[in-house]
């Protein structure tokens, strides 16, 4: 990609911009402090000022943390966006502590970055019940990246202590709250500083933001936009991104992406856009609000827009200034099935620390937190007789003197695997080996192998490795915990799914939910097309571009290569799979193709087909078809006023081993519903699966799984022996028939024998 830059901006200025800031609130306070020192603490919380509440939960603590000992500590993370310092900030505590603890020598610290924001005393009087308190955190302490640290400091007894002693505890609720008061910082209108502030990864919030069109626009720019959407969607990740639409209106407030054709910029008031003479990527101020930010792509044409979309995402990296206009962009090499960086590569074995960040492969202490990898899988692996996925670990830990119990646990989406015993030096004695091991490291370095099974697990799985020290107690007035117990997982250790093949029964909405497929067998959605309603609306492109975004977030990948069209042109797209949107009535393809689908509505009314789905405990999906198949039952024709949103799977009616997934609306304004049950979350008890959903408000049924076709590939030895399995009857006529056969040659065989033997008498 080549660029030219018009203009460009020291990217420091965002730093110094935000350290100015932070420098006149401080001294603000400082001011006001002097002016009346005798005036009480106001609470910040109560204030106008901007700002947000997040749960221990919502910042990564699922669970109730559990503190023991005579010290111990638990932390969970925060950041602070780059637009963005902070003004005040009150951490509110619910937890609970033991009854034996001495209210003189026991306490719980909170520190922010290691500094001791406040304590809060453990009173005899409220032991074992739980209490909540409020504490002022100082807004100096709070930096961009943050460590929020909940410290127990615990004793029993004025003598001798046992430091693991069972009434050592306390326990702090996941539904502790940080909340944070903000003031706003203006940034630079900087290219360089992309993706923010569209998207700033500090922020564990949603992603939120408006597209913005200067006119209707056509599928090329929808090509454009989805482009841009799939890689908002990526970056987000695991927060779940949201878009929607303006046109010829830019946003009130915040930040928002315009795509614009140079003819029609003069629709939107207040764009202040330099003349374009090709394609164009800029980021103007907001009009509307000083603070927010507009990313403006343009072009002469849609093409233009689209070339610049592409620039974006594939070279936002390379780009700097105010403006750049793209000379050209060029693919070097296509897309390959299933080389999405976000899933596990299934043509080589992979190294852990290509999953994870290495530091985060050690853990230290006698109790120390789960490794836990992030393991994203294909959705189609043929999982069939198949012994599991290779692990070849290799690990290190810091050799105790006597032990007899510690253990390294492997669990697999907290299913057990496999332990490894961590001898002590004792039990291992002194040999000249292990002192060579020990000579330069106090470590010691183990390597082994096993097999994770990878039948009916979750798309988005973890690998957990949990270091278990043996405590050996001393006796009395003996015992002291020195913290020097070291684990670390070594990033070579490996994963591999190369002896896997794909192949599966469709259709199947659960994983058309959980990784987009099998629109996303191409990360860059080359052979995916999507056929919008005709004159589709606002919410049919908000639907359009959150989907998007969600196959963004499942492949890491941007949508570079995807198809907009209507149903006049579907006839075109018969190789590629296809991605139906419909709102009410304007979809052409619902009639055309009702003899497909097992819900659709003739006259006003709905026909609804059903099956013993819903009756069913489990929701994940099992590697054998046939246990996944429950055909319709029966049907129902319904007449309703506010009907509910649909979701189809089918074979394509174009080209058989093509898909077909339908969203589909009464009204234009319920798509919404379909892409937060996409999208997901705690609100939702079901998911979908199978091959027809209905979804209204919160509420999913999942009612067929009618699996009629097949994707993927098996090679032909694999394949005989997976149809011979489901097919006992078959097997049974081939092994008769092999037997004759074997029969007549060996009498065929043995009549030339006695001839022979006949003959030469």
């Amino acid at each position: 990609m080549t660029v030219t830059a018009l203009l460009g901006e020291n990217v420091n200025s965002l730093r110094r911009s935000r350290a100015v800031l932070a420098c006149a609130l401080l001294l603000g306070s400082l001011g006001q402090a002097g002016a009346d020192e005798t005036a009480p603490l106001a609470s910040a919380a109560n204030s106008d000022a901007p700002g947000y509440r997040m749960s221990f939960k919502e910042l990564g603590k699922d669970y109730t943390m559990g503190l023991r000992g005579t010290e111990s500590s638990d932390t969970v993370n925060f950041d602070m966006r780059a637009d963005e310092v902070v003004t005040g900030a009150q951490l509110t505590l619910q937890y609970s502590y033991s009854p034996a603890l001495l209210s003189e020598l026991s306490q719980i610290n909170i520190m922010i970055n290691d500094e001791v924001a406040g304590s809060l005393p453990l009173p005899k009087e409220t032991a074992g019940t739980v209490q909540k308190h409020t504490l002022e955190i100082p807004p100096y302490l709070i930096t961009e990246f943050n460590r929020l640290s909940v410290q127990l400091i615990g004793h029993y007894s004025m003598q001798c202590e046992d430091p693991a002693h069972s009434s050592l505890w306390a326990k702090i609720s996941s539904d502790s709250q940080l909340s944070i008061q903000v003031a706003q910082v203006e940034l630079p209108n900087d290219l360089a500083a992309l993706p923010l502030p569209f998207f700033d990864r500090r922020d564990r919030r949603a992603l939120a933001l408006p597209f913005v069109f200067a006119a209707a626009p056509d599928n090329t720019v929808l090509e454009a936009a989805g482009a841009v959407s799939s890689w908002l969607g990526a970056l987000a990740s695991y927060r779940g991104a949201r878009f929607s639409t303006e046109l010829q209106q830019l946003p009130a407030k915040g930040n928002g992406i315009v795509l614009v054709n140079s003819d029609a910029a003069s629709h939107l008031d207040g764009l202040d856009l330099p003349a374009v003479q090709g394609p164009t990527l800029a980021i103007v101020s907001n009009p509307n609000d000083r603070f927010g930010k507009l990313l403006v792509i343009a072009g002469r044409n849609s093409d233009e827009i689209k070339r610049a979309a592409t620039a974006l995402v594939v070279g936002s990296r390379n780009l700097s200034g105010q403006s750049v206009q793209v000379d050209a962009v060029d693919i070097l090499v296509p897309r390959k099935p299933y080389d999405a960086p976000n899933w596990l590569p299934t043509d080589r074995p992979v190294r852990l620390g290509e999953l994870i960040q290495p530091r985060e492969l050690g853990v230290s202490g006698y109790a120390p937190a789960t490794i836990t990898v992030p393991v994203r899988l294909p959705p189609d692996l043929f999982n069939w007789r198949e012994d599991g996925a290779r692990l070849n670990l290799k690990y290190r830990y810091t050799p105790q003197q006597v032990s007899s119990n510690s253990s390294l646990l492997v669990s697999f989406n907290d299913r057990f695997i496999h332990s490894m015993n961590l001898p002590s030096i004792q039990s291992m004695g002194a040999a000249q080996s292990l002192l060579a091991a020990l000579k330069t490291d106090d470590s010691l370095a183990r390597e082994v192998s096993m097999r994770l099974p990878l039948d009916a697990v979750a798309l988005q799985s973890r690998l957990q490795f949990r270091y278990m020290y043996d405590y050996v107690k001393q006796g009395e007035c003996n015992d002291i915990i020195i913290d020097n117990m070291r684990g670390a997982i070594d990033p070579d250790s490996t994963l591999d799914l190369s002896g896997y093949q794909h192949y599966m029964a469709m259709p199947n909405l659960g994983v058309f939910k959980d990784s987009g497929f099998p629109f996303t067998r191409l990360a860059d959605l080359s052979q995916t097309a999507v056929i919008l309603p005709d004159g589709a609306g606002a919410a049919d492109w908000n639907a359009y571009l959150t989907v998007l975004g969600r196959f963004g977030e499942s492949t890491g990948y941007p949508a570079t290569a995807v198809t907009v069209a209507q149903a006049d042109g579907v006839a075109a797209l018969a190789d590629k799979d296809l991605l139906v949107l419909a709102s009410g009535a304007n979809q052409p393809l619902l009639e055309a193709w009702a003899e497909h689908l097992p819900s659709k509505t003739v006259d006003n009314k709905r026909y609804v087909e059903f099956s013993d789905l819903p009756l069913r405990l489990r929701e994940w999906i099992s590697p054998d078809p046939v246990a996944n198949l429950r055909k319709a039952r029966g049907a129902l024709t319904l007449v309703s006023d506010n009907g509910a949103s649909w979701v189809s799977g089918f074979e394509s009616p174009l080209k058989p081993g093509r898909s077909v997934v339908l969203l589909s609306s009464p009204q234009p304004q319920q798509l919404g519903e379909i892409t937060d049950a996409l999208i997901g979350g705690e609100a939702y008890t079901q998911a979908l699966q199978g091959s027809l959903v209905m979804v209204k408000g919160r509420n999913i049924q999942s009612l067929v799984a009618e699996e009629s076709y097949y994707v993927g590939h098996l090679g032909p030895f694999k394949y005989l022996q997976w149809m011979l399995s489901r097919h006992v009857l078959l097997l049974l006529g081939l092994t008769v028939a092999g037997i004759a056969l074997v029969s007549l040659a060996a009498y065929f065989s043995l009549r030339a024998v006695a001839r022979r033997r006949l003959k030469d008498e």
